[in-house]
């Protein structure tokens, strides 16, 4: 799937948002990638997580034995994930505010996990979930996401396949430009304070 392609996907699900938009890093923004949009169509999230798992390379691909995906942005495409590569799919949770999984699921001592991510700003919600994944006894070969919005800044410590990489400038809270303060400043994501 070619860029324009990936975007005509978030167009035609009226997912590429603009306004002034707070992320869950608690950054602003002018533009917002609404996931859980896109992904609301089963076969649009299909076709998207099989163009991720194409751009992963075969070798480490056919290794993957388990996707693991943090809750909620990352549950639907982890899910899509899990069919397009044909193991299970699970999701970390933050109950106390700290990554784990939960609701029986577990991971074999040493599974080659993939963690699959909605969209990757800064890299923390990832890095926490590598974490909670490691803890549980998996290993992490690999990273993904439907969205690099990083400017190549986010380092996971794996290899990271993002379906698309968007430079969508971010700003600090007191560092606005003037047009984005202008207006007023919404929360759309999963979480509700940074």
């Amino acid at each position: 799937m070619t860029e324009l392609e990936v975007l005509a996907e978030f167009q035609a699900a009226e997912a590429l948002l603009d306004g002034h938009f707070i992320l869950s890093s608690g950054l602003r923004s002018a533009r917002y990638l609404q996931c859980a949009r896109v992904l609301m169509d089963p076969s649009r999230a299909s076709r998207l997580a099989e163009a991720i798992a194409v751009m992963i390379p075969r070798e480490l691909r056919e290794s993957i034995q388990a996707v693991v995906s943090p809750a909620m942005g990352g549950i639907i495409i982890g899910h899509e994930m899990g069919r397009a590569l044909g193991v299970e799919a699970m999701f970390v949770e933050r109950p106390d505010g700290v990554f784990h999984l939960r609701r029986g699921f577990a991971l074999a001592p040493g599974a080659r996990v993939l963690m699959v991510e909605d969209v990757v700003t800064t890299g923390l919600s990832s890095r926490e979930a590598i974490k909670a994944i490691e803890e549980a006894g998996g290993t992490v070969v690999a990273a993904a996401a439907l969205v690099d919005r990083s400017n190549g800044s986010a380092d996971l410590g794996v290899p990271f396949f993002p379906l698309i990489k968007l430079s969508i400038p971010s700003y600090n809270p007191d560092a606005l430009p003037p047009e984005l303060a202008a207006i007023p400043a919404i929360k759309p994501g999963s979480r509700a304070k940074p």
